[in-house]
């Protein structure tokens, strides 16, 4: 079907000359918004929606083949579908030889990205595909901000699956740097931001480089809503689904042999939070998980244990506290009065540095979002008793 170009307007009707078939010529109407694209539309009509930002578009050359397809495969989708870099930005790179050119409203953020991208496969640290989002969400959160600060920081070159431990955003980075500085810190945030993993690499990392002579990893002993009480077993076998988390997490960075060899010989324990009463715990890495679940007591206790030589990471939820009703946590008032305190540190994560799957992070976001309103609601209604 051919289309003659010219287009005549008159009141809300148009008219388009359309050659169809054998010589035959049809006269068409059409709706006043015909020749409009979908954008155009939307702004002439009651509901305009906001013009995006159009800019030149950048070309890039770099040296290097292999380190550019390289980057190229971690922002690219897979079949041809949209990758991560064009659905988070909405700016497409074309590729031809090594030649990129960059076209789209962020193109200058895209720039950059790719840059540092290049240089960190040009040393042999790729950026994984799974951290392109992040390492958007660095850039943005900084125009000064350097990848190769955050995801060259490797805390254990090979863990357990082969591939390096390392932060991989900036709260985690934050949250590394302070468990190197401070004996005391503190990991708050929801679930599935890393922060038992990293404490449980970053005791690795001590306990290989000799800084320390074991690992004691604890949590407090209450169910999520289930009783367990009376479950077959031993009071092991008992205790065991509790510990089972921090378990995953030393499988991560060592081998199981290694971890059940080490755990003989007491170089790693791992132990309910009511097994340290009455101890001093010296030249070790502390960790206490789940510390939302704490009571006031029971976190006293716990930071009264640091011996010489030993540092305690502390990590929790407070939006997920499993405690008895009428039970304040632990965790919430260590917060309160240690805040300022020299030598500890406080790293607070949200859901955008959540590390599972991209839904988790939205879930936790409505929920925390729900939250608020019932917790704004609430005093609103005291307020007008």
């Amino acid at each position: 079907m051919l289309v003659f170009g010219r287009v005549r307007r008159s009141g809300s009707i148009a008219l388009r000359r359309t050659l169809w078939g054998r010589g035959r010529l049809r006269i068409r109407r059409l709706p006043w918004y015909a020749h409009l694209d979908s954008r155009q539309y939307h702004t002439a009509g009651r509901y305009p929606v906001p013009t995006p930002v159009l800019t030149d578009p950048i070309k890039l050359t770099f040296d290097e083949r292999v380190p550019l397809q390289l980057v190229l495969e971690a922002v690219s989708g897979k079949s041809g579908a949209p990758g991560a870099l064009e659905r988070e930005t909405g700016t497409r790179v074309h590729v031809r030889g090594n030649e990129l050119t960059i076209d789209g409203p962020q193109a200058e953020l895209v720039e950059r990205l790719m840059r540092q991208m290049y240089s960190m496969a040009l040393s042999g640290r790729p950026v994984d595909p799974a951290d392109v989002v992040r390492a958007l969400e660095v850039l943005r959160r900084d125009t000064s901000s350097e990848l190769r600060e955050v995801f060259e920081d490797v805390i254990v070159e090979r863990g357990s699956n082969g591939k390096p431990i390392m932060p991989r955003s900036l709260t985690q980075k934050r949250y590394v740097e302070y468990m190197r500085g401070h004996a005391l810190t503190f990991g708050i945030g929801p679930a599935g931001t890393g922060k038992t993993f990293l404490a449980v690499a970053m005791a690795t990392r001590a306990l290989i480089d000799g800084h320390v002579r074991r690992i004691i990893l604890s949590r407090p002993a209450v169910e999520a809503g289930e009783k367990l009480g009376f479950l077959p077993g031993t009071l092991e076998d008992k205790i065991s689904p509790y510990l089972r988390p921090l378990y995953d997490a030393l499988y991560a960075t060592f081998p199981v042999d290694k971890v059940e060899r080490m755990t003989e010989q007491h170089v790693i324990e791992v132990a309910p939070l009511g097994y340290m009463r009455g101890r001093t715990l010296n030249d070790a890495v502390v960790i206490l998980d789940e510390a939302q679940n704490t009571t006031r007591e029971q976190m006293k206790m716990f930071l009264t244990r640091i011996g010489r030589g030993t540092r305690a990471i502390i990590t929790g939820d407070p939006s997920q506290v499993d405690l008895p009703r009428g039970q304040r946590s632990g965790l919430a008032h260590a917060l309160r009065i240690l805040q300022g305190v020299d030598g500890i540190a406080i790293c607070q994560f949200t859901h955008k540095d959540v590390m599972r799957h991209p839904l988790v992070a939205q879930i936790i976001e409505a929920y925390d979002k729900d939250t608020q309103r019932h917790t704004e609601a609430r005093a609103t209604s005291q307020a007008d008793d």
